[in-house]
């Protein structure tokens, strides 16, 4: 009811003195006293939250560029188009972007893998029913083989 009658009043009277008498209402007061801390306490608290979220800011901006970082190296695996997008914000860190520890150790074992695979060792395990110790068994009796008739050769 109070309210009612200062919000009727209150206008009225603002209107008549012209606005000249600005006072604050009892509810208002300035964040500092609202959070319990004088004038400097809060300023050097506002400081504080601003470098923090600076912080999270850059740390955010790093992680996003090792992602973009990730899918431009599967890009260029796989090849597939690049995405500006990614360069845009490998770009927008700032620093030199590399790929997370764990990522590289797997990528360098992928690649072993794939360089066995390529081998023809690693082409011979694709086909089935193929005993790889018994294989190597016998080329290693074929290479002892030919050193003994190339021995026993006159020519050589």
């Amino acid at each position: 009811m109070a309210f009612m009658v200062k919000h009727m009043i209150g206008g009225q009277l603002k209107d008549l003195t012209g606005g000249l008498a600005e006072e604050k209402p009892e509810g208002e007061k300035s964040e500092a006293a609202a959070k319990g801390m004088t004038q400097e306490e809060f300023e050097e608290y506002q400081q504080q939250l601003a470098e923090e979220k600076m912080e999270r800011d850059a740390s955010f901006a790093q992680k996003k560029a090792e992602r973009a970082t990730v899918r431009s190296h599967f890009r260029e695996k796989y090849r597939l188009p690049k995405s500006e997008l990614d360069d845009t914000q490998i770009e927008a860190a700032g620093k030199d972007v590399e790929l997370p520890t764990e990522l590289a150790k797997m990528i360098a074992e992928d690649n072993e893998e794939e360089e066995h695979k390529q081998s023809v060792l690693g082409q011979l395990s694709n086909i089935q029913n193929v005993d790889m110790d018994q294989l190597k068994d016998k080329a290693q009796a074929t290479l002892e083989d030919l050193k003994q008739s190339a021995e026993k050769c006159e020519v050589m």
